[in-house]
């Protein structure tokens, strides 16, 4: 993260800027912030994209002045970003946190299903080559919703407690939400960890039904409905942002 204090001058409508690099070029969304007073500029993992926060009233030519003075920093740092993988004959994804390696199987019946292959579990896929990301992703957010549902039972009966609702969405920054009226929001990409951390955002989402913050009583509810809350979110700080890497197209 690479920060510079600059003074407020008169705001413009752009809403990025390309910035040129040993012959690649590198689009920079730009976001006006009305409390900062400072350019700050990241490379976000989740979205591989590049972000540069800037005060409200920041001059789009100290913006760019900024980004390109930074360009190589941006490749770098993009270059060094897990490489995509698409859901694809041969591609290995994760399902439940253990690796999958996508088959096609276009003879037989069905849509997509898991079995044990000669190397390792395999993902199974029926039908026409070209519809194998979506039903892949299809297959995967059914999961997702099987395991969700099932987790959020269970400790919302431990809490009585009743959710109006269960959505799933492909957020690039929050794995799950509370709404005030008690709608559960989830990542389908919970199904690519190990079942324990679906469990553990089923238990983080339950508890905001109660306490809708993050206050000390939140976190006893939690550790309540899962106890290793610790080492759960020590495992989405160092591996969330790489689940965002599978099957972005199909998403």
């Amino acid at each position: 993260m690479l920060r510079l204090f600059e003074r407020r001058t008169t705001p413009g409508p752009v809403a990025h800027i390309d910035v040129a690099h040993a012959g690649e070029v590198y689009r920079v969304a730009l976001k006006r912030v009305a409390t900062s007073q400072r350019f700050t500029l990241r490379v976000r993992a989740a979205s591989r994209d590049v972000l540069l926060t800037m005060p409200e009233r920041s001059s789009l030519r100290a913006a760019r002045e900024f980004a390109e003075r930074h360009a190589a920093w941006i490749g770098a740092r993009l270059a060094r970003l897990p490489r995509p993988v698409a859901f694809a004959v041969g591609a290995v994804t994760p399902l439940r946190g253990i690796d999958h390696t996508i088959v096609h199987r276009p003879g037989e019946r069905g849509v997509v299903w898991t079995e044990a292959g000669p190397h390792g579990p395999i993902i199974c896929v029926a039908g026409e080559k070209p519809f194998i990301a979506r039903r892949v992703a299809d297959f995967l957010k059914r999961e997702a919703r099987k395991d969700l549902e099932a987790a959020v039972a269970r400790h919302s009966r431990r809490l009585g407690v009743a959710p109006r609702r269960i959505a799933l969405r492909d957020t690039a920054s929050r794995w799950g939400s509370c709404s005030s009226t008690g709608g559960l929001n989830f990542s389908w990409r919970l199904i690519l960890a190990p079942s324990e951390i679906l469990d553990y955002l089923a238990a983080h989402e339950v508890a905001h039904i109660v306490h809708m913050n993050h206050s000390p009583m939140f976190w006893k509810v939690t550790r309540r409905l899962f106890p290793d809350t610790e080492r759960a979110e020590a495992w989405l700080r160092v591996n969330g942002a790489d689940l965002h890497r599978f099957g972005a197209e199909a998403a």
